[in-house]
């Protein structure tokens, strides 16, 4: 029996790797004679770059760049030579520079390293007061190491700032940190940014304004009180007409789908900096040559912290779980909370009644403990 154990990361719990080699542990007990291939996925979102640079045998380097409500936080980069990124990824990064023999053709960075909401403690989340500047800091230190290209996951970010922290680290200039609840005192930006080339991996399709944009869908997760709703949702409009014009770039483009993830950091690049979007999950399978994998497994099980509509959209666990039934693969997912029905290939690790706060550090027994009935 060949089992491919591909789990995304346990919020709060477990990294995707960890969460992988809690059940591997497991299989490896009850099943001595089985072959195992642990995958480690990732939606853009924490382990983003670890992720892929490890998978590509590329290095990884640490840069101290500011947190998302300031102080000091240790990110990761990782360097990448265009050779050891599979062809089917390579085609969804369209840069003129992949025949460059530079020691850092690709740079790949993950957004939550530097502007994640799990960097900021739950009382202190607020997108009033968060900035993406660590991440700008990250692309500026990227640039001036070399890289041709730079690839930004943007998954798990704690902001709401439009980009103009980054941007604010690559060359446009502020009177202060232009966090959102400064942005009032602002009626001109000015700037350049010069970078090689940007691609962002997302997979939301929100634009950056209205019902469905980054504030109304993912402000409230970070902290937005719904009484500021409608001032910032104003606020970023503002801004995001006087980003057009300082760059003179169409004001339509907030519509783009995609304008909207991680608090709008991919309008702001895609405005200032010509950034392209491009979709996360098939990066991620074709950079982990997802479909042979599947292909050659007997078994496939998978899961995340919670599994839900929003895992069923074409992203991680759920479009890994739909690639295996496409094929006939047999496919179990375990997460620490369901929002699809519990049911034979469905698996909550948590067991009716404990409290969020008592489950998670007993995440990697949960998870263990159900791997163990199940299979």
């Amino acid at each position: 029996m060949r089992v491919l154990v591909a789990f995304d990361k346990f919020k709060d719990a477990l990294t995707a790797r960890a969460a992988c080699e809690a059940a591997a542990a497991t299989l490896r007990a009850r099943h001595p004679d089985w072959t195992l291939d642990l995958c480690p996925l990732t939606d853009g979102g924490e382990g983003f770059c670890e992720t892929l640079t490890a998978a590509a045998n590329g290095r990884l380097e640490h840069v101290e760049v500011s947190g998302p409500r300031g102080g000091k936080v240790r990110a990761p980069i990782g360097y990448i030579g265009w050779g050891l990124i599979p062809a089917a990824a390579r085609m969804l990064l369209p840069s003129q520079n992949q025949e460059s023999k530079t020691p850092n053709p690709l740079a790949v960075i993950g957004l939550a390293a530097a502007s994640g909401l799990e960097l900021v403690p739950p009382g202190d989340r607020d997108p009033w007061h968060t900035t993406t500047q660590g991440t700008g800091e990250q692309i500026r230190a990227a640039a001036r190491a070399g890289a041709d290209a730079i690839l930004l996951g943007v998954g798990g970010s704690a902001t709401n700032d439009l980009g103009l922290g980054a941007l604010a680290a690559l060359g446009f200039m502020f009177s202060s940190v232009p966090v959102p609840a400064t942005w009032s005192q602002l009626n001109r930006l000015e700037g350049r940014v010069n970078l090689p080339p940007v691609f962002i991996a997302c997979d939301v399709t929100n634009p950056l304004l209205g019902p469905r944009g980054a504030t109304a869908t993912f402000g409230p997760q970070k902290g937005l009180k719904p009484e500021d709703l409608p001032r910032l949702e104003a606020e970023m409009a503002r801004m995001a007409g006087l980003l057009c014009a300082a760059c003179d770039r169409p004001p339509a483009l907030a519509a783009t789908p995609g304008a909207g993830a991680a608090g709008g950091i991919a309008f702001g690049l895609m405005v200032a900096a010509g950034a392209r979007l491009v979709p996360g999950f098939d990066l991620v399978s074709a950079w982990l040559d997802l479909p042979a994998r599947i292909a050659s497994a007997d078994l496939v099980i998978t899961g995340e912290g919670r599994f839900d509509a929003t895992s069923l959209g074409g992203k991680g666990p759920g479009a890994l779980v739909a690639q295996a039934r496409r094929l006939g693969k047999p496919a179990h997912v375990f997460a620490g909370s369901l929002g699809v029905p519990e049911d034979h290939s469905h698996h909550a690790i948590t067991p009716p009644g404990l409290p969020l706060a008592a489950a998670l550090p007993r995440t990697t027994e949960l998870l263990a403990a159900a791997v163990d009935r199940t299979l």
